[in-house]
């Protein structure tokens, strides 16, 4: 039987999953609208901002509740620290799947040049899902070594969905430039390309926190 403060370890862990898959579900229904190029599927990606908003504050309500009760050692309050961390990180990570969404939805019109748009707009979100899902999948693991293989990469995709960005936002400034008159729509797509990216670097954080949580050394500077 596992003592009180490895029942609340366990929990704290199986909870910040069930958040980690919430939001992956909802980037798999997204990834499957652009290939399919049929933005009705967005449709169901229910993510809500708010519910994800009160999971996370209860985690951190029962870390900073261990933290208090069990006193736990140096190794653990690294990791309950590094949690309490990743929480926040997770919420960040749902509200840029929702408003990427919301935004693109709105102004992937067919007036604009869909097939420039996608070309590398599909790679984009795939790469960030990768990230995230591959970041969230730490969560299970035990080994160090796969921990340490599995922030590289995290590392890999983050980098993939920096380049992607670089390009989507060079091809968008020569749309633009032929068709000034839906500048405010390309800009929008490249307004909600741009949470892609951002939930990338959000995967890349909380790999670096689980990694400092299980390994130790320093947590990087997020994005």
């Amino acid at each position: 039987m596992l003592k009180p403060y490895e029942e609340n370890l366990q929990k704290i862990r199986e909870e910040i999953y069930g958040i980690g898959e919430e939001i992956i579900y909802a980037n798999k229904i997204s990834l499957s609208a652009l290939k399919e190029n049929d933005l009705s599927m967005l449709k169901d990606v229910t993510l809500s901002i708010k519910n994800l908003s009160i999971k996370t504050n209860e985690i951190d309500n029962l870390i900073v509740k261990t933290l208090a009760l069990y006193s736990p050692e140096a190794k653990d309050l690294r990791e309950m620290v590094s949690y309490l961390k990743i929480t926040n990180e997770m919420l960040r990570a749902g509200a840029n799947s929702k408003i990427f969404v919301k935004t693109f939805r709105q102004s992937f019109t067919n007036d604009l040049d869909k097939h420039s748009i996608l070309e590398y707009a599909i790679p984009l979100l795939k790469a960030s899902n990768s990230a995230f899902e591959i970041a969230v999948s730490l969560l299970k693991e035990t080994d160090d070594k796969a921990i340490e293989a599995g922030f590289r990469k995290v590392s890999v995709e983050e980098s993939k969905t920096d380049d992607l960005y670089a390009i989507i936002g060079k091809n968008t400034l020569k749309l633009i430039s032929k068709n000034i008159e839906l500048s405010k729509d390309y800009f929008d797509v490249l307004s909600s390309l741009r949470r892609l990216e951002k939930t990338a670097d959000r995967a890349a954080s909380i790999a670096n926190l689980i990694l400092f949580a299980r390994v130790g050394g320093e947590i990087e500077q997020a994005k």
